[in-house]
């Protein structure tokens, strides 16, 4: 049997991803961060109730968090936990990476946005990126681009029939 090579996005099991990022902005940086979870929202994030479509990062105090991820609890919550899905948490990154991250922030047109929730070592990364805006002409270069991709997949699979 062949074996498959797999590539490093492969080897991470995905979670949620932020596609609307991507088509908003374009990425500079990208950088890992571990986050602060409840029990209940690891335990939802298993069965794939997230959201990160509104997500974003703001830095407060020296401090990095993740605002606009919905994780939904579960029906088999306990009773004794009182489960907010739309909270704000904590993201966990080294001191050096936070201050060079607030420099950049600080620069005009640059803001930091989630682009996926992804497994690593048996817990729970946010990959967040350091972006700048889309003007609306660069968008529709990647609407154009898409559509052409699309075309060619098409011709290319009515070829092989």
């Amino acid at each position: 049997m062949a074996s498959k090579k797999s590539s490093p996005a492969a080897q991470l099991p995905l979670i949620a991803e932020n596609k609307k990022a991507a088509f908003n902005y374009f990425f500079e940086e990208r950088h890992e961060a571990g986050m602060v979870l409840e029990g209940w929202e690891v335990k939802a994030v298993r069965e794939g109730k997230v959201q990160l479509t509104d997500g974003y990062v703001v830095i407060r105090e020296g401090e990095m968090y993740l605002i606009g991820l919905l994780i939904h609890a579960l029906k088999t919550a306990s009773t004794h936990v009182n489960p907010q899905s739309e909270r704000t948490r904590k993201l966990l990154l080294h001191k050096d990476e936070i201050r060079r991250l607030i420099g950049k922030v600080e620069q005009k047109g640059y803001t930091l946005v989630p682009i996926n929730l992804h497994w690593k070592n048996g817990r729970i990364k946010c990959e967040i990126a350091l972006a700048k805006g889309k003007a609306e002409h660069d968008k529709r270069d990647t609407i154009k681009d898409r559509e052409g991709k699309r075309e060619v997949e098409r011709a290319m699979k009515s070829r092989n029939r």
